[in-house]
């Protein structure tokens, strides 16, 4: 959520700062802003998407060497532009990204020393903290770091000041933010994406880290205050894998994408002959080998990939296992299990509700740990004991497409390893289950090509309100996607229930104007599930089904049908069959005429809680 980004150089910063923000609108924002240090502060601020930003700066020909700027997702305040940021207090600014839970005590002890607030921000809060510290140390570095000692909460601010024209001061806790290296200019950003332009080197700042910010160099200081050194990576990402490229949008390349990532996300095991252990870390073998359950912590679209991922533990590795939403679990009281594997799992490795559960659960005695994640260097994965990174690249469409897919691929390398450990997996199962996985991009491929068809259905979802999704077995969490899906970005309401529950209370919703949209693979239950779909058509709905190309269902003018090529493809069939429902909901989008990669009032990257 909210997007940063700044920069010092020896040339106008202005056209990198908006590329940044440009590159970061992916994140969800309601406003912008930037302010630029030259012969004072210069602050341009816009409600509308970062391109009127753009236009206002042009107008009003800014430009300089130091600048910061943001793109805001209201929590305190409305979208306006008296809350947008930066906010500034004398001859500072500030950008802020996260939440400060001590903002309230803070303002009223600030309007009693004389501070005006213009905005119903909490970040105009830290402004007017380092503001008041500046004046007495005259130093910005010291002044940021005696404010955010003072911050309860999350944040990762940017501060620049009049006082200083060539220093960029920074600061995190709770919420991500890195520095990005040049030649004789650094930069600041929330996201690696946003400086691919200018840099591929960064610096991940660790918790309570703040850091100065020069032409010729960057020095971090860790909570206590101590200097230190952070190593420096060199992003395995390029500015063109963050463009759109022949695409529409971003969704729809990143669905098209899906071989590719998982080709990348397996490349370690489809080289394989057997299952190792070491796929999810050097001492993996010895943090598996005793584990006695997994749990799950996950949000969103990554809980619905946790739900499969029970279903297979359970048939193949023969593990208890359960999935909890990480914004619940500890606000619960849980019995905890020391021989657990916690398993956490994120497209972006900041969730906060995850990160937050993660650490209820270690301080709960539970340390086996793994995180499931696509971003390197991410808190998830610095916080955890093992990891395995997905390889899906950047994901810019709020929408999770192909981050969704990778994370069942690892959730299923992770079943065999545990199979393999319980002595659950016969060498010829082990074979089969390789095989199966080094043929899944191709048969992902063949599945993408039902595009033309999937766009005639979504056609006839232009005009719906509400649509219902069925599955059975551990197809119903990929029911549960599809329904997400439609309703992130084309407004329908959609639920998405086990087929199985029906006429336990939803065939009451079923009408002609209800679609009904099923999974129907060739399993163990596609009897019970052709019952369940005769419920509905006896109530007058209508069926719209994605099969198994060996699965009989007859079609008419009120059940449609959409086979996917061969038959069907054992555990990893939920994979082949969210795609088609990742296409449904594009199409019906685009039908419905919504903004498909930044759908209203969500945001990509969720860093607060």
């Amino acid at each position: 959520m909210c997007g940063i980004v700044g920069a010092v150089a020896q040339r106008n910063v202005v056209p990198i700062l908006l590329e940044g923000l440009r590159r970061l609108e992916y994140r969800g924002y309601d406003s912008a802003g930037l302010v630029i240090v030259d012969d004072g502060l210069k602050r341009v601020r816009s409600t509308g998407r970062v391109a009127a930003l753009a236009e206002a700066c042009a107008a009003e020909k800014v430009s300089g060497h130091l600048g910061i700027a943001h793109t805001r997702w209201a929590t305190h305040g409305a979208p306006s532009e008296a809350n947008a940021h930066p906010h500034v207090s004398g001859g500072l600014a500030v950008v802020h990204n996260g939440i400060i839970e001590n903002h309230e005590a803070l303002r009223a002890q600030l309007q009693q020393e004389g501070f005006v607030f213009t905005s119903e921000t909490d970040t105009e809060v830290i402004a007017h903290l380092i503001e008041r510290h500046f004046r007495q140390a005259r130093d910005l570095l010291a002044a940021t770091r005696a404010a955010v000692a003072q911050l309860e909460g999350a944040y990762a601010i940017g501060v620049v000041s009049t006082h200083s024209a060539h220093q960029l001061v920074c600061a995190r806790k709770g919420s991500p933010l890195l520095i990005g290296l040049g030649i004789e200019e650094n930069f600041i950003a929330s996201d690696v994406s946003a400086l691919l332009p200018v840099t591929q080197r960064v610096i991940y700042l660790e918790e309570g880290d703040v850091a100065d910010i020069r032409l010729l160099h960057v020095d971090v200081y860790d909570a206590a205050g101590s200097k230190v050194e952070r190593a420096v990576h060199m992003s395995e990402l390029s500015a063109d894998m963050a463009e759109l490229g022949t695409y529409r949008h971003f969704m729809q390349k990143e669905i098209h994408e899906q071989p590719r990532a998982l080709t990348d996300t397996l490349l370690t095991a489809a080289g394989q002959d057997h299952v190792l252990p070491e796929w999810f870390g050097f001492d993996a073998a010895e943090v598996l080998g005793s584990v006695n359950a997994v749990t799950f912590l996950a949000c969103g679209t990554s809980y619905h990939a946790a739900k499969v991922a029970t279903y297979w533990l359970e048939e193949i590795a023969g593990i208890p296992a359960r999935a909890e939403i990480a914004s619940e679990y500890r606000y619960r009281t849980s019995v905890p299990n020391p021989d657990a594997l916690i398993v956490t799992i994120s497209q972006s490795g900041e969730t906060a509700d995850t990160l937050a559960a993660l650490n209820h659960a270690r301080a709960l005695g539970q340390e086996r740990t793994l995180t499931i994640c696509n971003v390197p260097e991410s808190a998830l994965t610095r916080v955890s004991r093992l990891k395995f990174m997905t390889r899906a690249g950047p994901e810019i469409g709020v929408a999770s497409t192909k981050a969704f897919t990778t994370q069942l691929a690892a959730l299923f390398l992770l079943t065999l390893v545990l199979a393999k450990l319980r002595g659950r997996l016969t060498p010829e199962q082990e074979f089969a289950h390789l095989a199966a996985l080094r043929g899944l991009p191709g048969k992902v491929q063949q599945v993408l090509a039902l595009e033309p068809a999937v766009e005639a259905w979504a056609q006839r979802f232009a005009n719906k309100q509400h649509a219902l999704f069925l599955g059975r077995g551990v197809h119903y969490p990929i029911a549960l996607e599809g329904a997400l899906k439609l309703k992130e970005i084309s407004y329908i309401h959609a639920e998405a229930y086990p087929a199985g529950e029906l006429k336990h209370g939803p065939l009451a919703l079923v009408d002609e104007g209800m679609p009904v949209i099923a999974i129907a693979p060739n399993d163990q239950l596609i009897e019970k599930l052709k019952s369940n779909l005769q419920e509905v058509r006896a109530r007058g709905g209508e069926l719209y089904v994605f099969a198994d190309g060996d699965v009989h269902i007859e079609e008419s003018a009120v059940v449609h049908v959409i086979r996917l090529p061969g038959d069907h493809n054992g555990p990893l069939s939920p994979i082949l069959h969210t795609v088609p429902l990742q296409l449904l909901s594009y199409h019906a989008a685009l039908q419905k005429g919504t903004d498909v990669d930044k759908p209203r009032n969500l945001a990509k990257s969720v860093t607060v809680e």
